[in-house]
Formats: C-alpha cells, sequence, structure tokens
C-alpha cells in the first residue's frame, strides 16, 4: 500500500515547486507509469503552465490522496492557478478540479510552438508531451522538405516541421475532428503554406490511412515520413496485424530515399517486435538509432515504454506494392 510519507519524502527530493517556477514549457513531475516508483505506478502529474495536470489510472486510498492533495496544494498551490485530475480507472474519463477550474481554449508551450489542450474528459488531452524527443528531430530535418505525416491526430507533427521550414506537409487521419484541431494549431503557430486549392503545400486528409495509399502516394514523394499509430484503436488499428500493412508500403512512399520515424506505444509489443516488422515488410530500409525519450519520463523498462525509431530508405528502392 502506498505511504504519504515516502512520497513526500520523493516530492520533496523532485524539487516540484523549483520545476514548476524554471519550467518554460510542459514538463512531467512526476512518471509513475514507468514503474519506477514501487506503489506509485498508478498516476502521473504533468505542469502545463499554470495548470497542473493529474492522471489516475486506478482509485488512490483515500488516506493518502487526502494528505496528498492537501500537500500539494500548501506547496505548489501559490504557483498553480488550477489542479486538475483526470480519473481513468471509470468507463469513461471524468475530471474535476481539487482547486481553481479547469480552462477553455487552454494551450501548452514547446519550444517555439503553441499546442491546443482539452483538459475536460477526453482520455487524450490533443498533446502527447513524450513525442517532442521527436518533434525536436524532425525539425532539425524538416527545412525545405516533403512530409507525410501518418496518424498526425491534432498534427503536432507538422506544425514544428513548419515552423523549421517544411515546403510541403501531408497530414491524414480518420478522426477529422481531431484535424479541425490540427488546422487551428497550425493558425495558432502562424501558419505560412497555403492550404487550399489542389496544389496546397498544407493538406489535411480526414481518411482511413490503410485505404488511402494511392492517393498518397499520388500526393508524393516524400522525403520524411512519420508514423505514429495508435497501439489498439477499435475499428481503426491493430499494431500486432496492421503495422507489417503499413511498413510494406514506406517504400513506394520514399522512393528517392528518406527518412521514417516508425513510432510505437503499446507496452506490451517491444522494439524487437518493430525491428522484426520493419526487416520482413521494409527491409530497403537501414535502422539508424532508437530516439531517446525525455528525462522526465524515466523507465524501468524499455521495452514498455514509448519507442521511436529511425531508418533511412535506399534511394530508388522499389519497396513494396501500394
Amino acid at each position: 500500500m502506498s505511504d504519504f510519507n515516502s512520497f513526500a519524502r520523493f516530492s520533496e527530493f523532485a524539487g516540484w515547486p523549483e520545476k514548476i517556477r524554471q519550467a518554460e514549457g510542459a514538463v512531467r513531475l512526476f512518471h509513475g507509469r514507468g514503474q519506477c516508483y514501487a506503489g506509485f505506478e498508478y498516476f502521473s502529474v504533468d505542469y502545463f503552465a499554470p495548470v497542473l495536470w493529474i492522471v489516475l489510472y486506478r482509485e488512490p486510498e483515500p488516506e493518502f490522496w487526502s494528505a496528498f492533495c492537501a500537500a500539494l496544494k500548501a506547496e505548489v498551490g501559490a504557483d498553480c492557478a488550477a489542479a486538475v485530475v483526470q480519473s481513468r480507472y471509470h468507463d469513461s474519463p471524468a475530471s474535476y478540479c481539487l482547486w481553481g477550474t479547469i480552462p477553455n481554449n487552454f494551450s501548452v508551450r514547446e519550444g517555439a510552438a503553441e499546442y491546443l489542450v482539452d483538459l475536460s474528459a477526453k482520455q487524450n488531452i490533443g498533446y502527447f508531451m513524450d513525442m517532442q524527443p521527436a518533434r525536436r528531430w524532425l525539425s532539425e530535418r524538416a527545412e525545405g522538405k516533403r512530409i507525410l505525416n501518418l496518424f498526425a491526430y491534432t498534427c503536432a507533427f507538422s506544425v514544428a516541421a513548419e515552423l523549421a521550414g517544411a515546403k510541403r506537409l501531408v497530414n491524414i487521419d480518420m478522426s477529422k475532428g481531431a484535424l479541425q484541431v490540427g488546422r487551428e494549431n497550425h493558425r495558432r503557430n502562424g501558419a505560412r503554406l497555403t492550404i487550399s486549392g489542389e496544389d496546397a503545400e498544407l493538406k489535411f486528409l480526414g481518411h482511413d490511412i490503410l485505404k488511402s495509399w494511392g492517393r498518397l502516394r499520388k500526393l508524393g514523394p516524400y522525403d520524411i515520413v512519420i508514423c505514429d499509430p495508435p497501439s489498439l484503436q477499435k475499428g481503426s488499428f491493430n499494431a500486432v496485424k496492421d503495422y507489417p500493412k503499413l511498413a510494406r508500403r514506406f517504400g513506394p512512399l520514399l522512393p528517392d530515399g528518406g527518412d521514417l520515424l516508425a513510432c510505437l506505444n503499446a507496452p506490451y509489443l517491444d522494439e524487437a517486435f518493430l525491428r522484426e516488422v520493419m526487416a520482413e515488410y521494409c527491409p530497403e530500409a537501414e535502422f539508424i538509432e532508437r530516439l531517446a525519450g525525455r528525462l522526465d519520463f524515466p523507465e524501468q523498462n524499455l521495452d514498455r515504454s514509448l519507442k521511436v525509431l529511425h531508418y533511412r530508405l535506399k534511394p530508388h528502392s522499389k519497396g513494396g506494392v501500394v
């Protein structure tokens, strides 16, 4: 059972108040999901200035939770306008405030970028902080490049690429609502690429990716492909059976060679799974490296954590059939 005193000693060591006061963007204060802190695996704490965001994956013990919440407000209440809790152990996620109110039209900063987030009852808030190293990787390579963003969601990768000078961006996702947020993210960040007409430099396609390869290929070729699918989404994507379908089509999307980020955030599938899929279904892709995660997301077992693999495709490869 969790013990409040042990957590109090940890939080003092972690220096949450100082981290909050020094934060220049979104920061994770506590990453229990990384399995590094026995007894506290069931929650995480983020700071999105000026709001604390706490996610619970199971119901905490009442005595601990009461003491924790009281100590939290005493320590950081003066620096945080609100503390919002999302409980994910119900059939539907629910959000409530420990103090303050849930902000509307709220955004977080990541370097030069600004991303909308929804801290109400939705499970996914519109922003995945753990992908920040991958967005930085893309920003370092995006200038003048043609980029395809598969499973674009709210288009955070696309925003980072446009800010870095990308030449052409294609975003595709089944969720038209998420893509609408993506359009707004681009607008907030001073979109400079044209978004209308057949020759638009910035496109948003609300389609099933697994049924859209012909159109995606026609809109190419690309210099960089980002593939960040859900691990398991009913009626949409199952990584075990569908990732091979993706891998066999990467080659035709990058016929002149280029870079690919193959991502997977399924704790039940290890890095070896993704590398084996790529080796079998996209043999023309050379593995370069696995991108390191954020330091504030410590992980006991990297195979259970987010996997972001960088591949480079050989020029003029034939690839699979689209």
